[in-house]
C-alpha cells in the first residue's frame, strides 16, 4: 500500500514571520509626529492598521504607550509590533536620456533645497501607471543624495519643483505653504492682444483625460 503524498506546504508556512522592530530616531527626524513617522517607515502598510496598533498600544517610545501626535526626539526609541510591510515597489531604471537631461534642470541649489525646473509630460513622483517620475528622477541620478519632494505638480504643468535636502528644511518650507506665505505664479500664453493691461478671469479651466484617467 502506498504511503499518501506529502501535503503541499501552504504558503503562509513559507512567509516570513514578521518581528518587533525597534526604530531608533535620528536627528532629522526630531520633532515630526509619532504617526507621520511611521507612514515613511512602514511604507504600503495601511493607514488605518497603523492607527489600530497605536491605539491599542502596539506603539511605544522608550518602552512608553503614545498617541499619533506625539512628538519624536532624537535618540527616541520606537518600538513597533510585528507588522507585515511589503516589498517596495521598484520605480524601474529611467532612460539615459531623462537622466543625462537632470543637470540642465536645476536652477537652485544649496544645503537645504534643489529647485528642479519640471518639463510638462513628467510627474512629480511615481503611481498609478507612472513608473518614474521628477524625485525619482533626481535620485537615480544622484544616488547618494536624500531628496524629498516639497509640494507637487500636476504631470502636465510645467515649473518650478522644490526639494528638500533635510527634514527640517522640508517641514519649515511646507508650514509656510500650508499658511499661505508663499506665493505661486501661473504664466499663460496667449493669442491675440489683451483690450487692458490688467483683467479678471473667471472661467471654468478646461480639463484634458489622459490615457492614465
Amino acid at each position: 500500500m502506498s504511503k499518501p503524498a506529502n501535503p503541499r506546504p501552504s504558503e503562509a508556512e513559507h512567509a516570513t514571520v514578521p518581528s518587533v522592530q525597534i526604530l531608533s530616531i535620528s536627528e532629522d527626524r526630531d520633532g515630526q509626529r509619532l504617526d507621520n513617522f511611521l507612514f515613511n517607515a512602514l511604507k504600503g502598510v495601511p493607514k488605518t492598521h497603523i492607527y489600530r496598533l497605536l491605539r491599542t498600544g502596539q506603539v511605544r517610545i522608550n518602552g512608553k504607550r503614545c498617541k499619533p501626535d506625539t512628538r519624536i526626539a532624537t535618540g527616541d526609541q520606537v518600538r513597533v509590533a510585528p507588522v507585515r510591510v511589503p516589498e517596495p515597489r521598484d520605480p524601474g531604471q529611467a532612460p539615459e536620456r531623462l537622466l543625462k537631461a537632470v543637470p540642465t534642470w536645476i536652477v537652485f541649489e544649496d544645503r537645504h533645497y534643489l529647485v528642479f525646473n519640471k518639463p510638462t509630460g513628467i510627474a512629480a513622483h511615481g503611481g498609478s501607471g507612472v513608473s518614474f517620475g521628477a524625485i525619482e528622477l533626481l535620485r537615480q541620478a544622484r544616488p547618494d543624495e536624500a531628496f524629498e519632494l516639497v509640494h507637487r505638480l500636476d504631470r502636465d504643468t510645467s515649473g518650478v519643483l522644490v526639494f528638500a535636502k533635510r527634514r527640517p528644511a522640508l517641514t519649515q518650507l511646507q508650514t509656510e505653504i500650508r499658511d499661505n506665505r508663499t506665493r505661486k505664479r501661473y504664466l499663460a500664453l496667449l493669442a491675440g492682444r489683451l483690450p487692458k493691461d490688467k483683467m479678471h478671469v473667471d472661467v471654468a479651466l478646461a480639463k484634458n483625460v489622459l490615457q492614465g484617467g
